[in-house]
């Protein structure tokens, strides 16, 4: 594909706005059906974001390489947001479709009409766009299945002086027998791409270079899950004409983020534990509070969650505590403690291996949490 202009950008850099993997109206599941609804939203405020950032940074080109969506169902206020959007912004925006929003007559590229700037790769096989008012080529390729076949064998771009060499694409590198485009070190060193803008991996790589070629993923934009905790960011690449050196720096327009606090209680008051060691400001976020250490019995995850959850925006608590190595000694006192726990000491003593061990030791801290009119988590 060429696309023309009104000659070669005399600028001595090339700014490139590169994100992936924003898997918009993914289903949040885990959390209550209104704040699912609202993430959805908040989502699709990304685009807006992006667009925002775009036109702040004044960037050259968006490359997009796949999972916009999460899936084939897309709702129509994330249509209609996908249209707003990228049509806010003055700069060429280039998307390579990925597994989970795959290019096929039902997906959301072939059902709506995006604007002029928007260009989307539509074949599994690698083409190219030239923007002559950029001087760039931009090199891609679409997943049209679920999984798609490697892309890169074989391929080679001529680079020629003043043209910059890009790579917008879907995949992963050197997984053994991947299905998603899986990509190698040695067809990347012998791309002759400049730069590879990609997607698929939702962890943030880090610029990587191999041979001549700079390539990362960017990671998704904002977490989804508790896989995907912390702070998410998209990239600015900025290239070096003359030299094709790539530099990257990064952006968050991240408005959640998803944490794991671990807190050991073991001979302290379980709320102050936890105060101690959170951070000031957690209302915007979702958090799983996991409680470790030794105890007499469980934590009470009612009372901790009645207190602590106005401070998030979600919160999971998770009681993965040991019971006290001494709880055993109240086994066989002339109480219904001492009687229940003498018969699950009986029982421990006889188990065939640990993972039995741990399921008696488990229903000896559900009973002693009954017994004390508690909840278990």
């Amino acid at each position: 594909m060429h696309r023309s202009g009104s000659g070669k950008s005399e600028m001595s850099t090339l700014k490139i706005l590169h994100a992936a993997d924003f898997h918009l109206d993914t289903p949040f599941e885990g959390l209550p059906e209104e704040k699912t609804k609202l993430r959805r939203t908040e989502q699709r405020m990304l685009l807006s974001s992006l667009a925002e950032l775009a036109r702040n940074e004044r960037v050259d080109l968006m490359l997009l390489p796949g999972d916009l969506v999460d899936g084939e169902k897309v709702f129509y206020e994330t249509e209609s947001a996908m249209v707003r959007a990228f049509g806010s912004v003055a700069c060429p925006v280039v998307i390579a479709p990925g597994n989970h929003d795959c290019f096929t007559p039902k997906s959301i590229y072939s059902r709506i009409s995006l604007p002029e700037n928007v260009f989307v790769f539509r074949k599994n096989e690698i083409e190219c766009i030239e923007f002559d008012d950029l001087g760039v080529r931009v090199f891609g390729a679409a997943f049209t299945d679920r999984y798609s076949r490697p892309l890169l064998e074989s391929f080679h771009a001529e680079r020629y002086p003043g043209t910059i060499n890009l790579l917008c694409l879907h995949g992963e590198t050197d997984v053994r027998e991947s299905r998603y485009d899986p990509i190698t070190s040695k067809q990347l060193a012998e791309s002759g791409i400049d730069y590879a803008a990609l997607g698929h991996i939702h962890k943030q790589s880090g610029l990587k270079i191999v041979g001549d070629t700079y390539y990362s993923w960017p990671g998704c934009p904002e977490g989804r899950g508790f896989d995907e905790t912390g702070a998410r960011y998209v990239s600015i690449a900025e290239i070096d004409r003359e030299s094709r050196e790539v530099t990257l720096r990064y952006a968050s327009i991240a408005r959640r983020k998803y944490e794991i606090l671990n807190v050991d209680i073991s001979g302290a008051e379980p709320i102050l534990a936890i105060h101690s060691l959170l951070p000031d400001d957690t209302q915007n976020d979702i958090y799983r509070i996991v409680l470790t250490g030794e105890t007499d019995s469980s934590s009470d995850a009612a009372m901790l969650q009645n207190n602590l959850e106005g401070l998030f925006f979600h919160l999971q608590i998770r009681d993965e505590t040991r019971l006290r190595q001494d709880i055993w000694e109240k086994a066989g006192n002339d109480t219904l403690r001492g009687i229940f726990l003498a018969k699950l000491k009986a029982a421990s003593d006889s188990a065939a291996d640990e993972e039995e061990k741990n399921r008696i030791e488990m229903a000896a801290r559900w009973g002693l949490a009954a017994l004390d009119n508690m909840e278990v988590v």
